[in-house]
């Protein structure tokens, strides 16, 4: 009777450590990361100028229209900017797969958002 507890606790414990939720799968497979890439790195590469008119709203939201139009429009031709940048990166660093730059991935993800930029080529493994 002493070894059969002894043996469900290992067996628990063993389970437990196998569905350990750290140690989880990437979510996207090698060939979605690189489609993906091609995809972000084409559709902001393409759609780059919309950040003037996006930061323009954002900034009209935040102060007056004044302040809007010259502080947006500053603001949207450097993410403008920084969104070709990225886009370039990612067409040409698409067989590698890394963990995307820029957030919203796309400008029409979420269009009231700021953009922000991560770290560049950070390593993202795959199934």
């Amino acid at each position: 009777m002493k070894h059969n507890r002894t043996l469900a606790c290992l067996l628990l414990v063993g389970c437990l450590t196998a569905a350990n939720p750290l140690q989880a799968e990437p979510t996207e497979s090698y060939g979605e990361i690189v489609g993906r890439k091609l995809a972000s790195g084409l559709g902001n590469i393409t759609t780059a100028v919309g950040e003037i008119p996006k930061n323009i709203i954002i900034v009209n939201n935040e102060s007056n229209f004044v302040y809007a139009f010259t502080g947006g429009m500053i603001k949207g031709l450097l993410n403008m900017t920084g969104r070709i940048g990225v886009g370039f990166l990612d067409l040409i660093s698409a067989p590698i797969p890394t963990y995307p730059v820029i957030d919203p991935l796309f400008i029409w993800d979420d269009f009231y958002a700021d953009t922000t930029y991560g770290p560049i080529l950070v390593y993202e493994e795959s199934r």
